[in-house]
């Protein structure tokens, strides 16, 4: 297969996926928790299992980089059965009885590990699959569908738990329509909907070209670790990836916190915190995601970096610092936009930096810290918040992220930062 045609497979099954990854996003982030609460009656340790199943599989990565090393396995095979380990999960999450609640939290924290266990390994693909120089808009496409897709599948999926049918239809429709509301046999049917889309992800997964990865550089299952003492601009890189993702990871729960907590003189009710949470950054997201994928191809990486820092610190500062309606549009949006950079960013700068046979295994440290920072940072930010304001922990949120930038200014210069040519 031709390095065109391998470019065109790939994007054609990553389209496919990224529809798919939408669906499973809504999935972790709302769907799956909403049901462990009303239908499983979840405690706290349950919810905090089922919740925390994107931070465990960014923690697993290392040790799946490695197995897969081993095993000599295709990148894209290995992902593909991840994902189908993930389906048949919440086949058992599905049809798991009433009373068995920790066994659905069990089959859901592993489900939910599975696609974010693979990262590194989609990395390794795009690495290998796509032009250097178009690897941030092809990615960037994909990444408007995942959207898209969350967007649209979130209202389906709402309503199908809850339907609320239109009062312009005539009553004999609506009596007929309204069938099995709210019942239990929905948030079933839900659940193997999401089975359903981490087969087809799979699937698609499955048919994109990919070549072995290269064997291990060492015998310890976290011998990637080894590029970090070597690369000195990788550890910078890495440094301050944690400050700023730190302080990002931080602020982000305390959104709905600040917006819907009596105690900041704010209670707005839950359609204007999904509006200022949810679809502003997410409709801003969506609109400005090709424009960061041209400017990862044509910008300095560093001078990128330094610019999503900056955004995402305004963004913060926009949103806590007032309690007027225009700021916390502007907050949200600013933070939007950011995000949208930081899709991109996040999952291709090691690209520019790693050898190329080496792509997965930097980032499974990337990852991994990701992944450390992820469980960590919103429960410092809760514990802070009792004593203090969410503005207060705003400005120190503020100046973390300075601190990253002022230790990427000085890497503007290293050539491996240049665009591509």
């Amino acid at each position: 297969m031709s390095s065109d045609e391998r470019t065109r497979t790939t994007f054609a099954r990553e389209r496919w996926r990224a529809v798919c990854s939408g669906i499973i996003e809504t999935a972790g982030n709302t769907f799956l928790l909403l049901i462990a609460t009303r239908h499983f009656n979840a405690g706290p340790l349950a919810k905090s299992l089922v919740a925390a199943g994107g931070s465990v599989g960014l923690l697993l990565t290392p040790l799946v980089v490695n197995h897969v090393q081993r095993l000599g396995a295709r990148p894209s095979a290995a992902a593909a059965r991840a994902l189908l380990i993930g389906a048949i999960l919440l086949v058992v999450a599905a049809l798991a009885p009433a009373a068995w609640g920790p066994l659905y939290a069990v089959a859901c924290v592993i489900a939910m590990a599975t696609p974010f266990s693979i990262i590194p390994l989609m990395t390794q693909i795009y690495q290998d699959n796509y032009p250097a120089a178009q690897r941030g808009r092809l990615f960037s496409l994909t990444v408007m569908l995942r959207i898209g897709s969350a967007i649209l599948f979130a209202a389906v999926a709402g309503w199908w738990l809850d339907p609320v049918l239109p009062a312009f239809l005539p009553a004999p429709l609506r009596h007929a329509l309204d069938f099995l509301p709210g019942m239990p046999g929905r948030d079933r049917a839900l659940v193997l909907g999401f089975a359903l889309t981490f087969a087809f992800a799979a699937w698609n997964l499955a048919r994109i070209p990919s070549s072995p990865l290269p064997p291990a550089a060492g015998t310890h299952p976290l011998h990637a670790w080894r590029y970090v003492r070597s690369d000195r601009l990788f550890r910078q890189a890495l440094i301050a990836w944690m400050l700023m993702g730190f302080a990002n990871l931080a602020m982000l729960p305390l959104r709905v916190e600040y917006l819907g907590n009596p105690r900041y003189g704010l209670s707005k009710s839950a359609g204007e915190i999904a509006l200022l949470t949810l679809i502003i950054p997410n409709v801003a997201r969506l609109i400005i995601s090709p424009v960061w994928g041209w400017l990862f191809d044509r910008m300095n990486f560093f001078a990128l970096r330094v610019t999503l820092n900056l955004g995402f610190a305004l963004g913060i500062f926009a949103f806590f610092t007032s309690s007027s309606p225009a700021g916390l549009v502007w907050g949200s949006i600013i933070y939007g936009i950011s995000n949208a950079g930081g899709d991109v960013a996040w999952s291709l700068w090691v690209t520019k930096f790693a050898p190329s046979d080496r792509v997965a295994d930097y980032m499974s440290v990337h990852t991994f810290l990701t992944g450390i920072r992820g469980v960590i940072a919103p429960f410092a930010a809760f514990q802070f918040i009792q004593h203090s304001a969410p503005s207060t922990l705003g400005w120190y949120a503020g100046g973390l992220i300075l601190i990253a930038s002022l230790i990427l200014l000085p890497e503007i210069r290293s050539p491996r930062a240049r665009p591509s040519p």
